[in-house]
C-alpha cells in the first residue's frame, strides 16, 4: 500500500511534537523527585488520561477488535470490573502507598517483609516490564508494514528510538504530558473508525449487530479452558487491573505524582469511567469490522486478527485521516513504552543502584543517571521487540508476561493486606511453583491466554498462605500492620 504523502505528514507532525515536548521539559529535570515524580505537584487530569494511555497499549487498541472480531464479546465484561475495582484502589492501595510518601510501589514490600522480598518482586517487576514493551513495541510496527510497506525492523527501530529520546530528556512530566497528547489521539482516533464503521456497513447499527448475533458472538456464557467467556474474562480481568492499577509502579507512580489524596481519587474515577467507554467503543469496531467485511466480501485471506484494523484504516479511510488513525496506534504504543521505561528506571535506581554501598546520587547526578539508564532500558526493549515479532500472537504473549511475573507479585501484596502469617520464603516456593504450573497449563493443557493470569494468582495465594503455617522470618522482616 502507498501510505502518502499527507499521511507521513501527520506521522511525522505527531513524532516531532512528543521530541519537542520532552526537549521542553528537559530543562525543568533537576533533582531525582523531578524527574521520577513531577516534583509531587501534578494536577489529576493529566495524571488520569496518562493512566489510561500507558495501560491502553497497542496491544488493546489492535488487540480488542481482533478479539471481537475473531471470537465473542467475552472482553465486555471489563467494562463492569474496572468500576467495581475503584473501591479496593482508592481506599486500600492508594493511601497506603502515599502514608509512606514513597518513589515506588515496591517499598510496602520492604515494610512489610523485609528488603529480600523488595528486591525480589522489584526483579519481577523488570522481567515483566521488559518482556511487555517488547510487545507493545511490535504490535504498532505491524501496524505501520501493513500501512506503509517499510521493513518490520525499521518499523521497530523507528518506535523504540522516539519513545526512548523524549522519556530520557523529560522524565516523568514528559511522560505525563505526552500522554496527554496521546490519549486525546489514541480517543479520536477510535471515535472516528467506529463512526465511519457504522456509515460504511449497509443497514447501519442494526445490520452490525444483527450479524454479531447470528455468528454467535455473543454467546458468551460456555465455560471452557479452550475459549473465552464472559465469567473467566470478569475474574481475570478484575485480578489482573487490580495488579495493574493497585501494585504496578507504572501506575502508582503517576498516582504518587499528584498534588493531594482528593486528585488521586478523581484519576481513578476519570480512569474507570474511560475503561468502560474504551473497551465498549473497542468491542464495537471488532464487531463492526466482521460485519464490514462479511457483507463486501473484500477481505484479502492474509489480513486477519491484530491486522484486521490497520487494514482497514489504510484502504477505507481518505489520506491524512488514516495517517491520525495509523498515529493514534502510534500513541498507544508509544505511552506504555514511555511509561514503562520511566518507571523501570525508577525502580532499578531507586531499588537496586542506590541500594550499592558506596554509591551516592546527588542532585544531578541521579537526574543524570536516570537518563542513561532509560537510554539503556529502551535499547533493550527495542531489541526485545524482535523476540516478540517470534512470539505470533500479541495478546497471548502479553499474558503470558503477565502471569508468570506479576501475578506472584500481586499475591505477595495481597497476602500482606489480609494476613499476619504470611512471610517471605513461603510466598517465594509458591512462586517458583506457580511459575512451573502456569507454563504447563499453557503449553500442555493450552488453555486460553484468559485462564493464565487467574491460575497463576491462585497458585501462588493458596500455596504460599499454607505455606505461611510454618513460622518463616527474614532478617528486618517487620510484623503486619
Amino acid at each position: 500500500m502507498n501510505f502518502g504523502i499527507l499521511n507521513y505528514a501527520v506521522l511525522f507532525v505527531y513524532l516531532a511534537g512528543m521530541l519537542l515536548i520532552g526537549a521542553f521539559l528537559s530543562r525543568k529535570q533537576r533533582t531525582g523527585e523531578d524527574y521520577f515524580l513531577a516534583g509531587r505537584n501534578m494536577p489529576w487530569l493529566p495524571v488520569a488520561m496518562s493512566m489510561f494511555a500507558s495501560v491502553t497499549s497497542a496491544v488493546t487498541f489492535m488487540g480488542v477488535p481482533a478479539i471481537s472480531f475473531s471470537g465473542n464479546v467475552s472482553v465486555l465484561a471489563v467494562c463492569i470490573v474496572s468500576p467495581l475495582l475503584l473501591p479496593i484502589l482508592v481506599l486500600g492501595f492508594y493511601p497506603v502507598y502515599r502514608r509512606m510518601k514513597a518513589t515506588t510501589s515496591y517499598e510496602y514490600i520492604g515494610q512489610r517483609y523485609g528488603r529480600h522480598a523488595q528486591y525480589a518482586v522489584s526483579a519481577l517487576f523488570v522481567l515483566a516490564r521488559l518482556g511487555w514493551m517488547g510487545t507493545v513495541i511490535y504490535a504498532p510496527s505491524v501496524a505501520l508494514v501493513i500501512a506503509t510497506g517499510i521493513p518490520l525492523w525499521l518499523a521497530i527501530i523507528l518506535m523504540g528510538l522516539v519513545a526512548t529520546l523524549y522519556t530520557a530528556l523529560g522524565g516523568l512530566a514528559a511522560v505525563l504530558w505526552t500522554d496527554l497528547v496521546q490519549f486525546v489521539i489514541l480517543v479520536a482516533g477510535a471515535f472516528w473508525v467506529a463512526v465511519s464503521l457504522a456509515v460504511a456497513v449497509p443497514g447501519g447499527l442494526e445490520c452490525i449487530l444483527d450479524t454479531a448475533q447470528a455468528a454467535g458472538k455473543f454467546d458468551v456464557w460456555t465455560i471452557s479452558l479452550g475459549t473465552m467467556s464472559a465469567l473467566a474474562v470478569a475474574v481475570s480481568f478484575f485480578l489482573h487491573m487490580m495488579q495493574e492499577y493497585g501494585t504496578d509502579q507504572v501506575t502508582v507512580q503517576r498516582l504518587l505524582a499528584v498534588r493531594n489524596d482528593k486528585g488521586v481519587a478523581r484519576a481513578a474515577i476519570f480512569n474507570a469511567c474511560t475503561d468502560f467507554v474504551m473497551i465498549a467503543l473497542l468491542t464495537f469496531i471488532g464487531l463492526s469490522l466482521f460485519a464490514y467485511y462479511r457483507t463486501s466480501g473484500a477481505l484479502p485471506e492474509a489480513v486477519s486478527g491484530k491486522s484486521i484494523l490497520p487494514y482497514y484504516i489504510m484502504t477505507a479511510l481518505p489520506p491524512g485521516f488514516s495517517g491520525l488513525v495509523i498515529s493514534a496506534i502510534f500513541a498507544a504504543a508509544m505511552s506504555s513504552m514511555d511509561s514503562g521505561i520511566n518507571s523501570l528506571t525508577t525502580v532499578i535506581q531507586k531499588e537496586f543502584i542506590a541500594g550499592i554501598p558506596g554509591v551516592r546520587l546527588g542532585e544531578g547526578k541521579d537526574v543524570n543517571c536516570a537518563r542513561i539508564l532509560t537510554l539503556v532500558l529502551g535499547l533493550v526493549a527495542t531489541g526485545l521487540a524482535f523476540y516478540a515479532a517470534r512470539v505470533g500472537d500479541i495478546i497471548d504473549a502479553f499474558f503470558t508476561f503477565m502471569s508468570l511475573f506479576n501475578a506472584p507479585v500481586l499475591a505477595l501484596f495481597v497476602l500482606g493486606m489480609v494476613s499476619r502469617r504470611a512471610s517471605f520464603v513461603p510466598w517465594l516456593a509458591a512462586t517458583l511453583l506457580g511459575i512451573a504450573l502456569t507454563l504447563w497449563l499453557q503449553n500442555t493443557v493450552q488453555a486460553h491466554w484468559v485462564y493464565y493470569f487467574p491460575f497463576s494468582f491462585s497458585v501462588t495465594f493458596i500455596v504460599a498462605w499454607v505455606l505461611s503455617i510454618v513460622p518463616f522470618r527474614m532478617p528486618n522482616q517487620q510484623p503486619a500492620t
